[in-house]
């Protein structure tokens, strides 16, 4: 029989993390095709500025002048990305994208070596404290989140026209950086939201690897949604048993999960698709050994080096 306790730490986190991957699965889906992966962490990382400068002004985080304050300034990362989406640009959208996000990180970390106790302020920023999510912040995602969704579905031909076939769009009059702008200040909602709770790493992990996973394996969008879902909410379910069964860090160890997942999903689908199946395994075989070999001889070196400074 399962510990009470237990069950009543975890239970919230995992449904926590089910609404997280509910939004962050589709939204995925369009950001695989718009091809530009990095706009989820830029814009967690905006988020996480935000609520850094608010902190640094006496605002306690989590709280909602912490998430007004980041939201404004995700806004203004959501309007600078609707723009910087140019036709026929030499400099594609991604290199603006990663660009803003380094911006963004060395500023927060210029700010915490100014701010009290900024080590403990910079390690929430990143893995969030998920394992400690409140009903109430569980019940409010869950509200905003469906909101967004029902936003996208009714606009659901116009965002993924935009997303697909911007010139397509074009064409049928549609002003593409206007519902750029809104996709980007809607996803900047969620992600402000997301990043308060799970830190900027987990939903970084969460918009991608479902995403990733579920257009490896379909190419219709429902097919993708659905396995989005349905492996993000088993990947969840693996992360926070390794969490509580190793007492390793809740966030970490669901991203741990899903790299290996993600890994294995991989592999299966090469051998599976591959023209030359036996070639493939030969081929994954020697990979696996490689990697095997190559981090036992990393832990010898570890072992002599620790055993040299020992004598």
């Amino acid at each position: 029989m399962p510990d009470l306790s237990v069950v009543s730490i975890l239970l919230p986190a995992f449904c926590e993390c089910l609404v997280l991957v509910g939004i962050h699965a589709y939204l995925g889906i369009h950001v695989i095709k718009r091809q530009i992966i990095f706009v989820d962490l830029a814009l967690a990382q905006i988020a996480a500025l935000g609520a850094l400068i608010a902190f640094l002004f006496g605002i306690e985080p989590h709280t909602w002048p912490s998430y007004w304050f980041s939201l404004g300034l995700t806004t203004v990362g959501a309007a600078t990305f609707a723009v910087c989406r140019f036709r026929d640009s030499k400099v594609p959208q991604e290199a603006v994208i990663g660009l803003i996000y380094a911006v963004a990180a060395a500023l927060a970390i210029l700010l915490i070596d100014k701010a009290p106790h900024g080590a403990e302020q910079l390690k929430d920023i990143l893995t969030g404290s998920i394992l400690w999510v409140k009903w109430e912040s569980i019940a409010l995602a869950a509200v905003v989140y469906s909101a967004v969704g029902v936003v996208h579905y009714i606009f659901r031909e116009q965002f993924m026209l935009i997303s697909t076939d911007p010139e397509e769009a074009r064409r049928k009059g549609l002003r593409v950086r206007a519902w750029d702008f809104l996709f980007f200040f809607l996803f900047g909602v969620v992600i402000t939201l997301s990043v308060d709770v799970a830190g900027v790493l987990i939903v970084f992990v969460f918009l991608v690897a479902p995403a990733i996973m579920a257009v490896s394996i379909t190419d219709r969008l429902s097919s993708q949604l659905f396995i989005g879902w349905g492996l993000g909410l088993v990947v969840t379910v693996l992360g926070l048993i390794a969490s509580y069964v190793w007492d390793l860090p809740t966030g970490p160890a669901i991203i741990g999960c899903y790299a290996l997942v993600v890994l294995l999903l991989s592999g299966l689908l090469y051998n599976l698709r591959a023209e030359d199946r036996a070639q493939a395994i030969r081929n994954t075989l020697f990979t696996v050994t490689a990697v095997a070999l190559a981090l036992a001889a990393i832990a010898a070196a570890g072992r002599m080096a620790q055993a040299l400074l020992e004598h």
